[in-house]
């Protein structure tokens, strides 16, 4: 008990991250026999948000409502870039070192030698937080998949899923349909499932179905339309006309916003918000690293897009975001990625790349980076580099003024461009 008292953020992490022989080991019934043993349930709504891509989006932004709107909100979300405590949060505010040590003390003292992976024991010391504390709302992010990811261990009483696509295919299968009935599996019978994607696999309706879940479809039960300057949701609880856009950027994020205001809808009743919540909470929502346009010249923007679907995404944004001279990349991905895809996407918007190395056994060196250029058929310049921050440095160094300069590929890339440019070791520029 004692040497538990006495381990700082840091040691816990370095302990949870031994207490299994895999870093993913996907399934239920260590979290809940643990769980049941911790006594934890909770008292409020859950909202469980999974997805291919925008759930730290929907997350963030019933966050923001329901936290404008005066209730207290726990957040569960992952990865972090900067900090643990990122995954965490109370009421607008990040969980401190201490509420998350005792928090993981309590689990270690639970577990009774069960093996936990680093996801789970982090999940479970968020849930005992959470419990503590008296909330109004509970977000929980999906971390991988659906079925068998850890959050899964609580019955949401509104289930998301922001879109369906190509990812982690090793864990979650090969085809849209395989990897669409993982997600559908935080589904609950007589529960609200919100389906955002706009052409959904057969599997996630038939896990509806099967589940007995009510159902609500985008461009069925609930959407949006694009005014000049403006936009309109429409949903089960009527229509909310003449919305600003949200403040994250991006046109995925209309649909990640009716997605969450879908999910409020459902659970109108219990969170009844007002006009002026939604508004207040779709302005001042903030998400680091997705699309992230920082102040300042050269500009800099930071996406942590790394498969296919969010590479298109980000293309797409970057070819709306207006001209630039030079648009150039800070590069780094994983290995077990869809490189190549994310390369053929993103490539055209590209004139410049530096190369960034990733450590880790997973992290795809610079040179392995260059070959998927080469067989892509890009012709831009190249440099390869060490790590992100030397390829920051780097791009910070030769970009003019009206230059934009793109961190992409991995959260590992952008943490470490972020961590560059709060400790002012990015090199020359005029960004603040």
């Amino acid at each position: 008990m004692n040497a538990e008292r006495a381990r700082t953020l840091a040691q816990w992490l370095e302990f949870i991250g031994r207490q299994h022989p895999d870093a993913i080991a996907l399934g239920l019934d260590r979290v809940r026999a643990v769980m049941a043993r911790m006594g934890i349930a909770f008292g409020c709504p859950v909202f469980t948000v999974a997805g291919t891509n925008g759930k730290g989006s929907v997350c963030a932004t019933l966050e923001s409502i329901l936290r404008i709107s005066g209730r207290r909100v726990g957040l569960y979300t992952s990865p972090h870039l900067l900090r643990y405590n990122e995954r965490v949060r109370i009421g607008g505010r990040e969980a401190t070192d201490g509420e998350l040590c005792a928090s993981f003390a309590a689990v270690e003292r639970a577990r009774d030698g069960t093996p936990l992976t680093y996801f789970e024991f982090g999940t479970l010391g968020a849930f005992r937080l959470f419990e503590q504390e008296r909330l109004d709302a509970v977000v929980l992010e999906v971390g991988l998949g659906g079925r068998l990811d850890a959050v899964n261990a609580l019955d949401a009483d509104c289930a998301v899923i922001t879109s369906v696509a190509l990812d982690h295919v090793e864990l979650l299968g090969d085809s849209r349909e395989a990897i669409g009935a993982e997600k559908a599996g935080i589904f609950r019978a007589g529960r609200a499932a919100v389906v955002a994607d706009p052409d959904p696999p057969s599997s996630v309706l038939r896990a509806a179905a099967s589940a007995g879940a009510r159902l609500l479809l985008l461009g069925r039960d609930f959407g949006y339309r694009v005014q000049a300057g403006q936009w309109d949701y429409w949903g089960p609880a009527g229509t909310r006309a003449s919305l600003a856009y949200p403040a994250l950027r991006g046109a995925p994020q209309l649909r990640n916003a009716a997605a969450a205001l879908a999910a409020l809808d459902a659970l109108r009743e219990q969170l009844p918000v007002a006009m002026q919540d939604v508004r207040r909470g779709l302005a001042e929502v903030v998400l680091p690293g997705r699309f992230q346009v920082l102040p300042g010249r050269p500009q800099v923007i930071l996406d942590v897009a790394h498969n296919p679907e969010a590479a298109r995404s980000l293309a797409a944004n970057l070819s709306a975001a207006g001209y630039a001279e030079e648009s150039i990349a800070v590069f780094g991905m994983l290995r077990d990625k869809d490189i190549a895809a994310v390369v053929r996407a993103v490539g055209p918007r590209i004139t410049r790349w530096h190369l960034a190395s990733l450590g880790g056994p997973r992290g795809a060196s610079a040179s392995e980076l260059a070959r998927f250029l080469q067989a892509a058929g890009v012709t831009a310049p190249r440099t390869e580099h060490a790590t992100p921050a030397a390829a920051f440095a780097a791009a910070r160094g030769e970009a003019g003024e009206n230059d934009k300069i793109i961190a992409f590929g991995s959260f590992l890339t952008v943490a470490e461009v972020m961590q560059a440019l709060a400790t002012g070791s990015s090199g020359p520029g005029t960004h603040g």
